[in-house]
């Protein structure tokens, strides 16, 4: 025969596309329009069905950028269309290819109950099935015109990311409003051809092919174009044959679960986010209620919260459905964290407040981690994810790489602790599956453990607001169920699958360490207000849970557990994966920087009122240290006197135009230039600075990535670099001790940076505050220091530990790790002597090896601001500030108790009395993160601790409070089965820990009498 392929796939892509899916909607006529715009922000569902209405001709533009439109749509039923599925088919001016990221609405009745949502790829609502003839249709739209900011020419600056700046002129253009009947039979027949289409394209040149083909061909002979809905069952008929083979033995199954990826922020504003998710939501429920098997998965606490508080109407529909089982919460978190970023105690909370919303709204509990988009995942991860109870860890990013195909798909994922969690990633590659044949193909070719296990997961759905799973995909998902040449899909709950992945493969591959992400590098710096305001918010909601259980405990003050978990919900949700990362638009991040202000004016009432009450009134100078360290005397978790400053404070001495700061600890010396030439531990005389070498040196880079620009920063960044040699004034003085210098120089003709070099009496960390006045566009700056080290890694904080890194490029794997994370500490270190940076708001930094005649240097450089252009324009502009310091002579400890003291530094107040602690911690090693009150609100005291070091070791806790228990609990405050702990003579309970272990007591007091 000869080959006839090419003509049978363009055949059947035309018809299907040209002839059958419009005959879906065989018959149709237009309805009666009305319209109101509202002038501003949204308005609730009950206030829009009741705004006055005037008419609208379809056709005419509508919708100008964030703006929020109400259409009325009113008809009836032709008798003629009496018995047969009667529609509503609305196309508000959608981009198919533009799903997700445009104009979406959502559709409500006359009572106010809530349809589905309106989409580019779907947009349909059901009026009756079977309809009534005569029956009177009346269905208000609630549409939103969000602007396309991700465009066909993507990345380039727009002012429309920000409703302050956005353009008031319509975006869309409405092009049909109609009731309609829908085909069912053609329908069917749409996606008959369209999955065997799919599936043909994917197949081997063999018998199977060659019979799909022919199939068909010969359903498009039957197919009279003109007479589609008459002839669509003899078109069927043709198909069935190869439609019913099934498929073989060996066949990979996909286990298909409902998924609509919703950022909770990003392209557009959180406001936008709650109506996305009561959007989609809605659809998932009807869709539900129109199937028997399909279930549908939703992470994030906080959308179900946002569901309840916003949409009452949508939620009673969510509840109904997670109680039936077919609507599955996933995930256990508050949101899709970011999970480089946060701190050990963030992640926590992030888990404690997810599961407990669950518990307490759904009566569900989860039990694994979802998390497909999140740009690589911290190493201390699996230690948390298996103590606060969950079984498995999903997600999908790590196939983004640029470089290195990550290994395996199941696995074992093992932490810095040792701890591991059973992982899977899709093999589809996408979190947002149409169940495409090259997608089912792709699980089944590219599953990296398909000799010992027999399937993967798919998310299938329109992510954001593409409105989730449609028909269309659970009519395919039918087709694919046991179809011969395809990988078997079914629709299942994710830890059905978990649980028979495990039995297939007891023997799974391990991955020891960070999920390391190779793209997106640069979401360590980009934003850094959003990125200081989570540092100051996440430590200033612990310190401000310390003190108001100390005062709770001591001086009998109410507990504000409302007004704290509320702070934390805030600061939670800011974690989100766009959000703290800084890739959001300029609306995001100008609400973020605003919400952090008003956590930390709250935070930080909490805390006065709570030391006011603890010391009481009058004039005495004190310390308050909310740190795990004491500082000055006063001991961690305490209120101590305030001493004098001490008489020896630091040496300042001009030379050769610059300084020489000396406090008998470390001697630094700093050149006219402000840069650093000479940093000695005076105790060893070990100099940290490589010789010839200058640090502190600020260095400019010109910084415009390929794609992504607020995400990436490609390595070719480097190839151009100007250091910032040139001061306009330098300037020393010693106030109260403190030897400090002033240095002001322009980093160009538009941006200028102010330093404070600081060396306080009896430290080892020389200081530095900087201040910069930055107006640059897409250029990246960094601060360099090189020295006299040769470290074979560097060892960078993490939550609960640190993270050890190579410092060479042996492997593409090491070269690609080009720029990484830290959070408050990064450290490098020889056998007696290390050097540490510890800083107050910088996440990304990169190192560097580099040999001479006169020995080794490791080049440390911490990574401070950005300029990139999309999607926020003015990302970084204005006045920034930073501080990060040099700690001369560090190991880990001292580089720990650096990095928490910058970060937690004592308050001086004044008040009546010094207040001892009320909890003690003690341990080499052993650190105290957090002490509060039980989140359950039983008055239980609850306090967490870690190992830092990386070492076993033996802690020891002692509560100066009543307590008639002592046990250890779960990372959702949950204590342990025959964990309880037995004090000693001095009231001490001991424990072990191991390397980087995080350890949760939970404390209960006697009962009142």
């Amino acid at each position: 025969m000869h080959d006839d392929i090419s003509l049978t796939v363009g055949r059947v892509r035309r018809v299907l596309t040209e002839r059958v899916w419009p005959a879906v909607h065989p018959e149709s006529q237009p309805l009666t329009v009305e319209v109101h715009q509202l002038p501003g922000e949204p308005v609730p569902p009950a206030e829009g069905l009741e705004l006055d209405y005037e008419p609208y001709c379809v056709g005419t533009p509508w919708g100008p950028a964030w703006g929020t439109t109400w259409f009325r749509l009113t008809g009836t039923v032709p008798q003629e269309w009496a018995g047969r599925r009667v529609e509503v088919v609305v196309d508000l001016g959608f981009d198919t290819n533009m799903t997700g990221f445009q104009c979406e609405g959502l559709v409500y009745r006359p009572d106010l109950t809530p349809v589905k949502s309106l989409n580019p790829r779907n947009q349909w609502v059901l009026v009756a099935d079977p309809a009534e003839g005569g029956e009177t249709v009346e269905l208000f739209v609630e549409g939103a015109s969000n602007p396309v900011l991700l465009d066909y020419h993507p990345f380039l600056p727009t002012q429309e990311g920000d409703v302050q700046t956005s353009s008031p002129k319509p975006l869309y253009t409405t092009r049909r409003m109609d009731l309609a009947v829908f085909d069912a039979e053609v329908h069917d027949l749409a996606l008959d051809l369209e999955v065997l289409f799919e599936l043909q394209a994917e197949l081997p040149e063999g018998p199977r092919r060659m019979r799909v083909l022919q199939a068909l061909d010969d359903a498009l002979d039957r197919l009279d174009l003109q007479r589609i809905s008459q002839t669509a069952p003899d078109a069927r008929a043709a198909l069935r044959g190869v439609l019913d083979q099934r498929s073989d033995a060996s066949a990979h199954q996909i286990s298909a679960i409902g998924h609509a990826h919703i950022d909770s922020a990003w392209l557009w504003p959180v406001r936008e986010t709650i109506r996305k998710v009561a959007r989609t939501t809605s659809s998932m429920t009807a869709l539900i209620d129109e199937t028997d098997d399909f279930r549908y998965g939703m992470s994030s606490a906080q959308q179900y919260a946002w569901i309840k508080e916003h949409r009452p109407e949508v939620w009673q529909r969510v509840k109904d459905a997670v109680a039936a089982g077919r609507f599955v919460p996933l995930g256990g978190m508050w949101v899709e964290s970011d999970t480089v970023m946060p701190s050990g105690e963030s992640l926590v909370r992030q888990f404690l407040y997810g599961q407990r919303f669950f518990e307490t709204e759904l009566g569900v509990r989860t039990h694994g981690v979802w998390l497909p988009d999140s740009f690589g995942y911290s190493p201390a991860l699996p230690q948390l994810v298996r103590r606060a109870g969950f079984d498995w860890f999903f997600t999908q990013k790590i196939s983004w790489n640029q470089v290195n195909k990550f290994p395996h798909h199941t696995f074992w994922w093992e932490g810095i602790d040792g701890s591991r969690v059973f992982s899977h990633f899709p093999p589809m590659d996408t979190y947002n599956s149409q169940l495409s044949g090259s997608e089912v193909a792709k699980a089944s070719t590219q599953f990296r453990e398909n000799r010992v296990a027999t399937g993967s997961i798919a998310p299938v759905g329109w992510g954001d607001g593409g409105g989730g799973t449609t028909r269309e995909m659970v009519g395919k998902a039918q087709r694919l169920a046991d179809l011969e040449g395809s990988a078997q899909v079914r629709w299942e709950h994710p830890d059905d699958f978990f649980a028979r992945a495990r039995e297939e493969l007891a023997d799974a591959p391990v991955w020891v360490g960070e999920l390391y992400l190779e793209l997106h590098r640069a979401t360590l710096t980009s934003q850094h207000k959003t990125k200081q305001g989570n540092r100051r918010t996440e430590h200033l909601l612990v310190e401000a849970e310390l003190w108001a259980a100390t005062a709770a405990a001591r001086a009998g003050l109410d507990y504000p557990h409302d007004e704290l978990d509320a702070l934390w919900h805030q600061v939670l949700l800011q974690q989100f994966h766009d959000i703290l990362p800084g890739t959001s638009i300029a609306w995001v991040h100008r609400e973020a920087v605003a919400q952090y202000a008003r956590v930390t004016a709250a935070a930080e009432a909490i805390v006065a009122r709570s030391l006011e009450a603890l010391t009481g009134a009058g004039e005495t100078a004190l310390l308050a240290n909310a740190s795990s360290y004491a500082i000055d005397g006063t001991p961690a978790g305490g209120v101590g006197l305030l001493d004098a400053p001490a008489a020896d404070g630091t040496a300042l001495e001009e030379r050769d135009g610059g300084f020489v700061l000396d406090n008998g600890v470390v001697r630094v010396v700093v050149t006219g230039e402000g840069l650093i030439t000479s940093a000695v531990d005076v105790a060893t005389g070990r100099e940290a600075i490589a010789p010839g070498g200058e640090a502190n040196l600020l260095q400019l880079h010109q910084d415009f990535p390929n794609l992504w620009d607020a995400w990436d920063v490609d390595r070719f960044y480097r190839n151009r670099v100007t250091d910032l040699r040139d001061v306009e004034s330098i300037a020393g003085e010693v106030v109260d001790g403190v030897a400090t210098v002033t240095i002001e120089r322009a980093i160009t003709p538009e941006s200028t940076v102010r330093q404070v070099l600081s060396l306080a009496p009896g430290s080892r960390t020389l200081t530095v505050d900087q201040t910069t006045d930055w107006h640059e566009t897409e250029k990246f700056l960094k601060v360099a220091f090189p020295l006299d080290v040769r470290a074979e890694h560097t060892a960078a904080e993490t939550q609960f530990g640190h993270h050890k890194r190579v410092t060479h490029t042996n492997t593409s794997w090491e070269a690609a790790k080009f720029e990484v994370s830290m959070h408050r500490f990064v450290l490098v270190e020889e056998r007696g002597f290390g050097v540490a940076l510890v800083n107050d708001s910088t996440y990304g930094y990169d190192v560097t090896r580099d040999v001479t005649d006169d020995g080794p240097t490791t080049t440390l450089r911490l990574s401070l601001l950005r300029a990139p252009r999309f999607p926020d324009p003015e990302t970084d502009q204005g006045e920034q500030t930073h501080r990060y310091g040099l700690v001369v002579g560090a190991d880990a400890a001292i580089a720990a108790r650096e990095g928490e003291v910058l970060n937690t530094p004592a308050r001086e107040i004044t008040g009546g009395e010094p207040v001892a602690p009320i909890v003690e911690v003690d341990g080499e090693g052993v650190v105290r993160t957090a002490v509060k009150q039980a989140a359950d609100r039983s008055g239980d005291l609850v306090v967490r601790v870690h190992e830092a070091l990386g070492g076993r070791t033996r802690g020891r806790v002692r509560f100066a409070v009543p307590a008639t228990d002592v046990r250890r609990a779960n990372l959702l405050e949950e204590p342990l089965p025959d964990a309880g702990l037995e004090p000693d003579a001095d009231g001490w309970v001991s424990f072990d820990l191991g390397a980087f272990e995080v350890a949760t007591l939970r404390a209960t007091p006697p009962p009142t009498t």
